[in-house]
């Protein structure tokens, strides 16, 4: 628990405050707690978290996806997309899971993901193939179409 200091403003916390905190978005669906609070060295502003989300699945999101932290919990601006989850058509059928996600080195922006659907087979999409992001990735296309590609 952070100690309020004499003369520390009212908006400012320490950031082992905000550890083990719940991850949720505007759904409602949780991601798992925040782990480490990441720090712009040069500017001292935050640049990201680090979220756990389990046995060896930690992430890492980056200070575009937060909205805000309340007394409990981180929220989301929008979801991430993350290895290993669910990937479906547009028809809810299962396509396989993400596999990777390729970000752009310079702004940290999705590009494309690569989805696992079978044990030696994937194929990388770009994120203009992505209609929803969940609990599951959700295609803009059928199943059929996804075969399809090469």
């Amino acid at each position: 628990m952070s100690v309020k200091l004499e003369g520390m403003p009212t908006n400012i916390t320490t950031a082992d405050s905000f550890t083990g905190k719940k991850v949720i978005d505007r759904e409602g669906i949780e991601y798992g707690k925040v782990k480490h609070i990441h720090i712009n060295q040069e500017t001292l502003l935050v640049s990201g978290v680090t979220i756990h989300q389990g046995f060896n699945k930690d992430y890492f999101l980056a200070e575009d996806y937060i909205d805000k932290f309340t007394e409990e919990t981180l929220l989301l601006s929008r979801p991430p997309v993350r290895t290993g989850i669910p990937v479906v058509d547009i028809d809810r059928h299962k396509i396989g899971k993400v596999k990777r996600i390729h970000r752009n080195p310079d702004t940290n922006e999705l590009e494309s993901i690569e989805i696992s659907d079978g044990l030696m087979h994937s194929k990388i999409l770009s994120k203009s193939e992505i209609w929803g992001i969940g609990e599951k990735v959700i295609l803009g296309m059928t199943k059929e179409e996804y075969k399809k590609l090469e």
